[in-house]
């Protein structure tokens, strides 16, 4: 399976981005997606997710300005990110998960995750 971020870049403070994150290799039916970011010099933190059984995970600094979605004919999950901080500005990582049902979305490891993508940097201007 490989996986492919997209839609990072430069925005000002208060401003959007979408990532986006292709799913292709395999056909699989039942999956977990999650958005990581690692800032310079912190660890890698989840940020948000998806389980296979449909619920959503946010990290309490982004609830209520980052909505997480999917489209399982695609294999797509997106992140919309609005009302975008300084302390946003990471690299974003798109990691998807295969083994088994879950139907917690809260997964913050990376060995829970199967498959990750390339990264795709956000930076937020203050």
């Amino acid at each position: 399976v490989q996986l492919q971020a997209s839609g990072g870049g430069l925005v000002q403070t208060g401003g959007s981005l979408r990532l986006s994150c292709a799913a292709s290799g395999r056909t699989f039916s039942s999956y977990g997606m999650g958005w990581f970011r690692q800032a310079p010099g912190k660890e890698r933190e989840l940020v948000a997710a998806i389980s296979s059984g449909g619920s959503t995970y946010y990290t309490d600094s982004v609830k209520g300005r980052f909505d997480i979605s999917g489209d399982n004919v695609k294999k797509m999950v997106y992140l919309e990110m609005n009302s975008l901080k300084p302390e946003d500005t990471a690299v974003y990582y798109c990691a998807l998960r295969l083994r088994g049902y879950s139907s917690s979305a809260y997964l913050p490891n990376s060995d829970q995750y199967d498959y990750w993508g390339q990264g795709t940097l956000v930076t937020v201007s203050s």
